[in-house]
């Protein structure tokens, strides 16, 4: 049912914890598709590892390419109904499949959006700082999640933290791949640009114009991993605002022919507020 696109690249402090989190789903009807990108580390030897004693995990080994090439390798690959994507260096909630696929059975949606949780974020950058051990997650487990379904996400979608004109429990914030199930043939065409960082903007905001109807789920169902050697975090200045340059033409050229209501809604919510992060950029270079 579902496929899971897990791009890896010197992973190898994290990767077992990631994997593992796909084990300890509730629903058993997944694949996962690990993409060994030139790891120099022994992550391409953990990723084996886990195939071997379980043919759920198949690895695909490359050359280094990046994040977006690893997850377009990876999308050739999928043959589930439902997709989602974890980095390497997060983990899931035990429920995220079996809500998801349960959202998206009930409504029939082409997308269900969920949350990550902050506490375990806020809580992992104060240990880091104090040098201390990585925080152990606090699973809450949900019988009857609150959710909405919408025939509109652009009325939810947005890319400011603390959106004024949007219900902040139902905002679907920011434009990272991993806060979503996906139908699968609503997405796997689409390609993530390389050579960039930002590259989730332009693939989401091409996603906004495949979606028909979503489901929002107000449940913190991913544990994001705030890890210093990530691309984002990692990258050098003046590779951000070329990366912001791009991704900001791209995401322009998708909405070039768009339907006016909806190019206005994207343009207010994510394309605003990125030419904002941009110029940012530029002032302090």
């Amino acid at each position: 049912m579902v496929s899971v696109i897990v791009p890896i690249y010197n992973a190898e402090r994290y990767l077992r914890r990631a994997l593992d989190s796909i084990l300890s789903q509730t629903c058993k009807d997944w694949e996962a598709i690990l993409v060994d990108d030139g790891s120099t580390d022994s992550s391409g030897r953990i990723a084996e590892e886990y195939a071997e004693c379980d043919s759920r995990f198949k690895v695909v080994h490359k050359s280094n390419g990046g994040q977006s090439e690893a997850r377009n390798v990876a999308l050739e690959h999928i043959s589930g109904e439902f997709l989602i994507f974890l980095d390497a260096d997060d983990f899931l909630h035990p429920q995220l499949m079996t809500l998801c696929l349960e959202a998206m059975q009930r409504d029939g949606s082409d997308i269900v959006c969920f949350t990550y949780d902050r506490n375990y974020r806020a809580l992992a950058v104060v240990k880091h700082f104090l040098h201390l051990d990585d925080p152990r997650p606090h699973y809450e487990f949900y019988k009857q999640p609150p959710y909405i379904v919408t025939d509109n996400i652009f009325d939810y979608a947005t890319e400011y933290s603390s959106p004024s004109d949007i219900d902040r429990r139902w905002a679907v914030k920011h434009c990272q791949a991993w806060r979503c199930m996906y139908k699968t043939y609503s997405v796997r065409d689409i390609k993530f640009p390389t050579g960039i960082i930002y590259e989730d903007f332009p693939w989401w905001s091409e996603v906004l114009l495949r979606i028909r109807r979503c489901t929002i789920l107000n449940l913190p169902l991913y544990f994001y991993y705030p890890n210093q050697q990530s691309d984002i975090l990692s990258t050098d200045q003046a590779h951000k605002i070329e990366s912001l340059r791009k991704g900001i033409e791209l995401a322009k050229n998708a909405y070039a022919n768009a339907p006016e209501a909806k190019r206005k809604a994207w343009e207010r919510h994510f394309l605003t507020p990125f030419e904002e992060k941009l110029k940012k950029k530029e002032a302090t270079q």
